[in-house]
């Protein structure tokens, strides 16, 4: 197994930082996939937040799916996936892993970035791998019912209360009389359990946990699935610069998450192994979680929905153009 090579967020924070003071060379650091010595790999730097889907690009880099493609993979922690853009932007990391919304909202800023292709999604129907979650009893159990609510989220102005708004609004209630506070997905069902909250959007294994238990908790509803079926979750992106100056090295990327994220999805056992690792979580935990939906596809329809009802609900300013932003 390759050795990883993991660099702190504080370091990456640093070193973008001093690279945002600068405007001039490459965004890959001078070397380019369409010029490689011969034989070599391409070194690429790849931003990831250490939750459970990011874990199959360290899955593609230990099973050399990503050297097969030309690439030689270095990961990057980051703390979210808006504190990943400044980076990608200014070409410390030549490609990011997460949520579109983040993504639109930075390109409506005139930020150019780029969706080079789909990672994961929620899931279109069944129980979907995140969800509201109330305490049981409460009598909490429609989404109007939020209104007038604490609902925690780990991020204000994510896809999280964007959803959770749209899915009061089609259920005939005030999306604008719904307080969101920003809680950490692992505190969210103490805040919850100690009445610091009324309700929780939590992700997996946290909603797991919850559904476990069903004397003292309840899920509500499944905003991504309710609002935006198919929702992505994440999705890959890269800076304007490097799409245009490099496009070689674009396709070879899209091409090799396709392969990784297809492969990981056919071997849940060996990639549980992986997100035990990755996360550090226990590895029966690993091994039962319910996945998103991995795929390196992207459909612009899903991502039109998402950027109009961000355009909506005042998320983003201006509709992004999402001709220029998805790279063919």
């Amino acid at each position: 197994m390759p050795p990883t090579r993991f660099l702190a967020p504080a370091a990456v924070i640093a070193s973008t930082l001093l690279l945002a003071a600068c405007t001039a060379g490459s965004p890959s650091g001078g070397t380019t996939a369409s010029e490689p010595a011969d034989g070599e790999l391409t070194p690429v730097t790849v931003g990831l937040l250490t939750i459970a889907p990011s874990a199959a690009v360290q899955y593609g880099i230990d099973e050399g799916i990503f050297a097969e493609h030309g690439l030689d993979v270095s990961v990057q922690a980051a703390q979210g996936g808006a504190a990943m853009l400044p980076a990608v932007s200014t070409g410390q990391i030549d490609f990011g892993v997460g949520n579109p919304l983040s993504v639109l909202t930075a390109a409506g800023q005139g930020v150019d970035m780029r969706i080079v292709s789909g990672y994961s999604s929620s899931l279109a129907d069944g129980d979907d791998i995140n969800a509201v979650v109330t305490r049981a009893g409460d009598g909490l159990t429609t989404w109007q019912d939020l209104a007038g609510k604490k609902v925690a989220v780990n991020t204000v102005n994510g896809q999280g209360d964007l959803t959770i708004m749209g899915a009061v609004q089609d259920d005939g209630g005030d999306p604008e009389a719904v307080e969101f506070l920003e809680v950490a997905f692992p505190d969210a069902l103490a805040q919850l359990d100690g009445g610091n909250v009324d309700a929780v959007w939590v992700p997996e294994p946290f909603l797991s946990a919850a559904v476990a238990d069903p004397a003292a908790y309840s899920v509500l509803g499944y905003p991504n699935q309710d609002v935006l079926p198919g929702l992505p979750t994440m999705v890959t992106f890269t800076s304007g610069s490097l799409a245009d100056e490099d496009p070689e090295l674009v396709a070879a990327w899209r091409e090799a998450v396709g392969d990784v994220l297809d492969t990981a999805t056919a071997d849940r056992e060996g990639f549980a192994t992986t997100i035990a690792e990755f996360t550090g979580m226990p590895g029966d935990v690993a091994a039962s979680l319910r996945l998103e939906r991995l795929s390196a596809d992207v459909d612009p329809q899903v991502l039109t929905d998402l950027s109009t009802l961000a355009t909506e609900f005042g998320f983003v300013e201006s509709a992004p153009d999402l001709d220029t932003i998805i790279v063919d």
